[in-house]
């Protein structure tokens, strides 16, 4: 997420940044819901969380960038978020319930204004019901064990399939989800009956936890149903999940450094942070899932599969110093793959650790050794209680690469390549100040805000640091400020972009509290989005991203990672460019084609990249399953030949 800027003013974000608190202090008008709709003894909105959702409402369509209204249209889309959220498999709700929940599709708008919000619990407490009697179903299946020998498939990537017709037909998904449950379990060496014992104890863990769901986890649902109609970086966090957030912007926390929620069951990676053991180890994954957590160096792993997130994130976060162990079911990987097993060191995320280093690299090229020295830069960071307090020497992500700069400059570097990967963004500030370290002064990026109103940022130093060769190296993960570095070195022609497309974010967030008078947000939080980048060339970084000047394989898959997979993203679109002066010295570069054409001759005689490229093709092709075999001995076959191709890999390179 890149922040808004907090060391040069901009007029139009702060205008935007009032606009929004002002809504979120004001009172409602509208008149309490009327009669409940709901069961007695079912969950029911507060009052407060009525006032709430009315108020969420009244921000979401007066300050949203898209200045989308609640209409029909709108109600429709909060209505699918809604139901995707309770049952994104659709492994629960009949077809007839969906048919009786329809009545609702298009009362959400008017819902959320009047916080006449029953309508949207009614839905959940049928959710309750079902998921009570799926489960049950299933623990009463493993009284007795599956055939091993049938030849028959679980299709496992339910999000688009119809919803189940009738109860014989729910009642036939749930045998084969429990039969390849236990099948995934004996792929690991378990008998049936050790087996049935898991899965007994992982139902009955989620039958307890379907009643420990409280008032404020359903409106949290519904409220990001709404937010994420809008776009899916705007977002509402209640007061616990607040805590939650409050404690990982300020680093203070002893545990791996991840950020975890809860994805049809499994408790699923969302983002490795910077300067954590995670990414200081580099062998855990975005979408990566948790399937067990074993403390220390030989614990006995714990089965985490259908646990409540908290729960989850007490087992991992620990004592600084102490280990924890992850059982890790690799992204995009079908049910009963081959799990990873990663050791990690329990370690506060600091600032230090997140911070912008330097190494020196000896490349032979042509005859010649070069000394190439590259940057790595996790984040744009900024101290800023430092700065408040008038230190001149602050940390920020740009003093530190300027201080890098000169230090290579002393070891006689004949190129420079800045590592962005990962890099999902920070302070906007430091994105135009980093880029003035590389070109003559002139414009970074343009901003817009929800009125149309347009700023233009330039970058703030006088004259640039470097003016050697430069490579700008990234993913699929650099987003947001990366981006807009990024593309100021592409337009310029400063350097040449390597790697990956980048994420394609590229919108501003303002964090709103929903609370009058609490200095604690006892009513929760929204981020909302109220603004949106654009290249000095005019063209978006939303949705797009970046592409790269010569591309690179990268295991990450673009069409699971990214703005572009994410639903309700904000389009892409351009505006008028503004003038700016390409860098001295372009003509004199080597033409981008062909460096590509270079390099892509190069990779197809380097062993680790052909390794690399293959492995990714194998990942590839386990990505496109949406159906594994209930057969154990054609499972157990598949198992070893997907082993074996790895072994081969491993043994070309």
């Amino acid at each position: 997420m890149t922040t808004l800027a907090l060391r040069r003013s901009s007029g139009w974000i702060t205008a935007a940044a009032l606009l929004v608190l002002a809504l979120a202090l004001a009172g409602s008008a509208q008149a309490p819901a009327g009669t409940s709709v709901l069961p007695a003894g079912t969950l029911a909105p507060s009052d407060i969380q009525r006032a709430t959702a009315r108020r969420v409402g009244r921000i979401l369509e007066e300050a949203h960038y898209s200045r989308a209204a609640l209409d029909d249209r709108m109600s429709d889309v909060v209505y699918h978020r809604y139901l995707e959220f309770l049952d994104g498999q659709r492994s629960y709700f009949l077809a007839s319930d969906i048919e009786e929940f329809n009545a609702y599709r298009l009362r959400f708008g008017d819902m959320i204004r009047t916080g006449d919000i029953d309508p949207a619990y009614l839905i959940f407490a049928r959710f309750q019901q079902r998921n009570r009697e799926r489960v049950q179903h299933a623990i009463e299946l493993l009284k007795s064990e599956p055939d091993w020998t049938a030849n028959e498939s679980f299709e496992f990537d339910r999000l688009h399939a119809a919803w189940p017709v009738d109860q014989a037909a729910m009642d036939e998904l749930w045998r084969k989800r429990v039969k390849n449950d236990a099948l995934s379990l004996m792929l690991t060496g378990k008998t049936w009956p050790d087996a049935a014992e898991v899965l007994r104890k992982r139902y009955e863990r989620v039958l307890k936890r379907v009643d420990q769901v409280t008032s404020e986890d359903v409106f949290e649902g519904l409220m990001n149903a709404y937010a994420r109609a809008f776009d899916p970086h705007s977002s509402y966090f209640s007061p616990r999940s607040s805590e939650e957030y409050r404690i990982q912007m300020s680093l203070n926390y002893e545990g791996i450094g991840a950020s975890l929620q809860v994805v049809d069951d499994y408790v699923t990676i969302m983002n490795v942070l910077e300067g954590g053991p995670a990414a200081a180890a580099g062998t855990l994954s975005t979408n990566d899932r948790i399937i067990g957590v074993g403390q220390g160096h030989e614990g006995p792993f714990t089965d985490v599969i259908g646990w409540r997130l908290d729960d989850v994130v007490q087992l991992i976060r620990g004592k600084a110093g102490t280990s924890v162990r992850l059982q890790v079911l690799p992204a995009g990987a079908a049910p009963g793959s081959p799990e990873k097993v990663m050791e990690f060191v329990r370690n506060k995320v600091t600032l230090e650790a997140q911070a912008a280093h330097k190494e020196v690299k000896t490349v032979a090229r042509n005859g010649r050794t070069l000394k190439i020295g590259v940057i790595t830069v996790p984040g744009f960071y900024q101290d800023i209680a430092a700065q408040n307090a008038g230190d001149q020497s602050y940390r920020s992500t740009t003093h530190d690469v300027l201080k890098l700069l000169r230090e290579l400059k002393s070891e006689n570097v004949e190129g420079l390549v800045l590592d962005l990967r990962g890099d999902g963004g920070g302070y906007l500030p430091e994105a135009t100040a980093l880029t003035g370290l590389f070109i003559n002064h002139g414009p970074v990026v343009q901003l817009r805000d929800t009125a149309g109103r347009l700023e233009v940022l330039d970058d703030p130093e006088p004259a640039p640091a470097y003016d050697g060769p430069l490579a700008v190296l990234v993913d699929r993960l650099s987003a947001s400020a990366s981006e807009i570095f990024a593309g100021a070195i592409q337009d310029y022609h400063r350097g040449v972009i390597l790697g990956q497309t980048t994420f394609g974010k590229g919108t501003v967030q303002n964090l709103v509290p929903l609370d009058r008078w609490s200095p604690k947000p006892v009513n929760g939080q929204l981020t909302v989005t109220i603004g949106k980048f654009y290249r000095v060339t005019g063209e978006s970084t939303q949705h797009r991203g970046v592409e790269p000047d010569v591309p690179l394989a990268s295991p990450l898959d673009i069409k699971e990672i990214g703005e572009s997979a994410l639903e309700s993203a904000l389009p892409w679109d351009r505006i008028a460019g503004v003038p700016f002066r390409m860098s001295a010295g372009t003509a004199a570069a080597p033409p981008v084609a062909a460096l590509a054409t270079e390099e892509d001759v190069r990779a197809q005689h380097d062993p680790d990249y052909r390794w690399l490229v293959s492995d990714i093709a194998a990942i590839d092709s386990v990505r496109g399953q949406h159906s594994v075999s209930l057969n154990l001995k054609a499972r157990r076959d598949e198992r070893a030949r997907i082993e074996g191709e790895r072994l081969a890999r491993e043994n070309s390179r």
